[in-house]
């Protein structure tokens, strides 16, 4: 795209189509090349236009305000059900608490896309069934299935917002990288925001305690509850009208928790030997090994979201590189560890569940290991590594569905 950029500098028709065929690639190869063209007018007109962020906060029109307080406001009434309706607490939340903001987020950008009445359709089908379905799962505290279930739960919806969020599109790299971003600039926000209300909270409470009312209880119950539920929609709010907010925050924080966890994974491994410790059968620890698996897993797609927007990323590329190989190590120990567990002991539904997490994660970690291997001859083979990670998310939502329908009906909810 970027000689098609440069090619059509007097071709403003020509221009806007390359910019609304694909908006972020055509702002990434324009930024790289506006140094060699900055004098011209036109030019200059566009790296205004990509590049401008204004001093205020924008609010969007009327109603998307108005949606928003709705969907907050669904938030905290799905959060107090329980309350609401006398159900057990132990028995809703776990098995609904990813309905509380998932299903809210993907209507949403449902709505914001302008989807057709089809994928629409598809959307309700599959939160309608999910609901139903986890709800229907016989209760039983010690039942494997529904536990793995309950889990695989979120990553399920959240395959399904993503959905929503490419659009009419998504077969498309960019919007899938969106994504990512997407996630990425919703923690940093949805933290900023819990932070300001824990710190608001605390000081109400504390300025009512002065004058001897006791509001804790009511206060957590209601406000506390209901704002937590919300966070993460009035994040996703400000983070699509404001995206000038977090979107440099992101990319700093990816910056220097990349070096931080690539140190980190080489001295945890080289004490794990010195140690002697044994993922092969202490079970504990090999669940610590396959948490730190999916975190590590989560900041290479988001670093590599957030090094495709820069022009100057060969050290960034390295980085993920050292940590996509350490990460294979550790990947592989905790492969070869359940495989030993399955051969001691047989196939249980938690050892076929991260037997079957940890093959996916390993294929997608090895094919993006070699694109950024590749990007040390050729740095325009990025585009492969960002192909390698968005092309593996749906089969994350496959396998999410996998363990959610299917894992308690062949396991006969055991």
């Amino acid at each position: 795209m970027k000689a098609e950029v440069l090619q059509n500098l007097d071709n403003p028709r020509q221009l806007e189509k390359l910019y609304r065929d694909n908006r972020a690639t055509f702002k990434r190869e324009f930024n790289s090349v506006y140094p060699s063209i900055q004098e011209n007018p036109v030019a200059q007109i566009w790296n205004e236009r990509l590049n401008y962020e204004g001093d205020g906060i924008s609010w969007g029109a009327g109603r998307e305000v108005v949606f928003v307080l709705l969907a907050a406001s669904i938030a905290g009434v799905i959060a107090k059900l329980p309350e609401i309706f006398g159900l057990q607490p132990d028995y809703f939340y776990p098995r609904n608490i990813a309905f509380i903001v998932f299903p809210l987020l993907t209507i949403y950008f449902a709505w914001k896309q302008k989807l057709p009445a089809t994928s629409v359709a598809i959307i309700t089908l599959i939160i309608v069934a999910s609901v139903i379905y986890i709800n229907l799962l016989p209760r039983n505290d010690r039942s494997d299935t529904l536990i793995l279930a309950c889990i695989h739960l979120p990553l399920l919806l959240w395959a399904v917002l993503g959905f929503a969020y490419v659009g009419n599109a998504p077969m498309s790299t960019n919007r899938r990288l969106d994504f990512l971003r997407y996630n990425g600039d919703l923690v940093v926000m949805t933290t900023i925001i819990l932070l300001a209300g824990g710190l608001m909270s605390a000081i109400t409470i504390g300025l009512f305690s002065l004058i001897g009312l006791r509001i804790e209880n009511f206060y957590m119950s209601y406000i506390g509850a209901w704002g937590a539920a919300a966070a993460p929609i009035v994040g996703t709010y400000l983070v699509q009208t404001n995206p000038h907010l977090v979107n440099k925050v992101s990319p700093i924080i990816a910056k220097i928790f990349t070096p931080l966890v690539l140190v980190m994974l080489v001295i945890y491994l080289g004490a794990v030997v010195y140690t002697g410790k044994d993922p092969y059968n202490n079970r504990d620890f090999l669940l610590i090994f396959n948490i730190l698996l999916i975190g590590v897993m989560a900041l290479i797609a988001f670093s590599v979201a957030e090094s495709s927007k820069s022009a100057t990323r060969k050290f960034e590329n390295y980085l993920l590189l050292g940590l996509s190989i350490v990460t294979i190590l550790v990947n592989g120990v905790a492969l070869s560890a359940i495989v030993f567990r399955i051969s001691e002991w047989g196939i249980t539904p938690n050892r076929l569940a991260v037997l079957g997490g940890n093959v996916l994660i390993l294929f997608n970690l090895l094919v993006v290991a070699y694109h950024l291997f590749r990007t040390a001859k050729d740095p325009k083979e990025i585009t492969s590594v960002e192909n390698s990670i968005v092309s593996f998310l749906p089969m994350y939502g496959l396998w999410a569905a996998l363990v959610v329908f299917v894992f308690p009906l062949a396991f006969h909810f055991r």
